[in-house]
């Protein structure tokens, strides 16, 4: 039973974005912009990637003019099919004859179970790091919610810091900035960006999980807001729940505008227009996972380490 075709023609990636033949590009659906990036910064080619789905609804990923030494597969798994293509492209590359095989994982889906908190649950994080490593020689991922995911890897893992790209899109007169974390563990990537925007002070708000019920209760520093402008950074926005209640502390003291950045805006269901009722001035994201925030592209992070 032949298969059907799915998306539009830019699922089926044809654009060439290098100029070194030996090494290719291959973008899994989620990533494509991602990966013309990654193309334009290192002078490598984009190889054509066709996406089809049989009638019984299993996937299909094929690389059909794939012919270079070196492989980059890019894909961020930001869904079990994203995984299962993945999957798929570093077989194919590996079938066209690549004998080298990079995967470059954005985003990387499940990355933040990474221990079983009760008796006959999965690591997560552990199962799709093995299974990825299969099929590859090295493995770069972007921020993973916890770095020691790369340890679940059985090759060569590392991760890329896309933080310092997050003070790109903040505007040049920011009124006496103040990066905030959401919590004391993300201090430092408040403090990256702080960096690399070349001003201004760093803090945290206290953020306390009730396990029992799942709730999570936010409660505000002794940092002077009054006037200033607060840039809230963080590794991942998913349901925007956390970054909401933040931002309705810092309104209530009296702040100027609120910004916020994140490297994987995930953004899922209502979280942009919880933000916006918020108060929020902007969202700005990189592009390791294509949303309408993703401002900035992580891609030259990427590029330096390959």
């Amino acid at each position: 039973m032949a298969p059907s075709r799915v998306g539009s023609p830019a699922t089926e990636t044809e654009l060439r974005g290098g100029s070194d033949p030996s090494h290719m590009i291959v973008s899994g659906s989620a990533s494509q912009s991602f990966s013309a990036a990654l193309a334009a910064a290192t002078g490598r080619n984009l190889a054509t990637v066709e996406f089809e789905r049989f009638p019984d609804g299993e996937l299909n990923a094929s690389v059909p003019d794939f012919d270079a030494r070196d492989a980059v597969v890019v894909a961020a798994t930001v869904s079990s099919d994203a995984h299962l293509e993945l999957l798929q492209l570093q077989d194919a590359v590996r079938e066209a004859g690549a004998s080298e095989v990079t995967t470059v994982l954005p985003y990387m889906g499940y990355a933040r179970q990474d221990e079983a908190f009760d008796a006959g649950e999965p690591v997560s994080s552990r199962a799709v790091a093995r299974a990825i490593s299969t099929g590859t020689d090295r493995v770069l991922t972007v921020n993973p919610h916890e770095e020691a995911v790369c340890d679940f890897f059985t090759v060569p893992a590392e991760s890329v810091d896309a933080a310092p790209r997050l003070a790109d899109p903040l505007p040049a007169d920011l009124t006496d900035p103040l990066f905030l974390s959401p919590d004391e563990g993300a201090i430092s990537l408040a403090a990256t960006v702080r960096d690399a925007y070349g001003d201004g002070d760093t803090d945290h708000f206290v953020k306390e999980r009730d396990y029992d019920t799942g709730t999570v209760t936010v409660e505000p520093s002794d940092a002077a807001v009054q006037g200033r402008d607060v840039v809230l950074v963080d590794d991942i926005v998913a349901t925007g729940s956390t970054m909401s209640e933040s931002i309705a502390h810092l309104h209530d003291r009296g702040v100027g505008r609120v910004f916020v950045t994140c490297v994987h805006p995930l953004l899922a269901g209502n979280a942009r227009t919880k933000l916006a009722r918020a108060g929020v001035a902007a969202v700005h994201g990189t592009d390791t996972i294509e949303r309408p925030a993703s401002s900035v592209s992580a891609a030259p992070a990427v590029a330096e380490r390959l």
